[in-house]
């Protein structure tokens, strides 16, 4: 397949009208982004009010996009026990279900049985996948766009069999 041009993820998710989903693989991610808040939580051991305020952008779009009835759902399969970076991110899992998000998780032997794509990605109304390509240490290498009909009904499919597995963050501990 080609590479294709993937516009910003804002422009994605204002273009989705009914539902986004995102599943998550790793056990970690170098995201540079995200670097002040991971090591301000690995020295505090909390989200603090200006991890809250990076956040914003994200959490606005959230907002904005679960207001016009779009549902958006998460889901991470993870190794247990979990890794530094999981447990960072499940201390700020609450900031992204206040805007909207619907998130679970799902320990790797419970999705041992299932099929599943080879990398993350956003599943935006069952219709158009944006897959996102990381390096063994985490960090970001590229997104793709995908619009193959058996392509979308493999991550439809292995999105709602994560689900149905997993368990919702508020009963998920680490």
């Amino acid at each position: 397949m080609k590479p294709s041009v993937v516009p910003p993820f804002s422009d994605l998710i204002t273009g989705c009208q009914r539902s986004a989903v995102h599943l998550e693989l790793r056990d970690s991610y170098g995201i540079p982004s995200e670097d002040e808040d991971f090591a301000e939580w690995r020295e505090l051991g909390t989200i603090t009010p200006a991890s809250v305020e990076r956040r914003r952008d994200w959490l606005d779009l959230v907002r904005t996009a679960t207001a016009r009835g779009v549902v958006m759902k998460r889901a991470r399969i993870v190794s247990v026990p979990v890794s530094e970076y999981i447990r960072y991110e499940h201390a700020g899992t609450y900031l992204n279900i206040a805007a909207g998000e619907q998130i679970r998780w799902l320990t790797r032997p419970e999705a041992a049985t299932l099929a599943l794509p080879g990398a993350d990605f956003w599943l935006f109304d069952d219709r158009l996948i944006r897959f996102g390509h990381f390096a063994g240490d985490g960090a970001f290498v590229s997104h793709d766009l995908n619009e193959d009909p058996e392509t979308v009904k493999l991550c439809a499919d292995a999105f709602a069999a994560v689900w149905d597995r997993a368990t919702p963050h508020e009963e998920f501990s680490v």
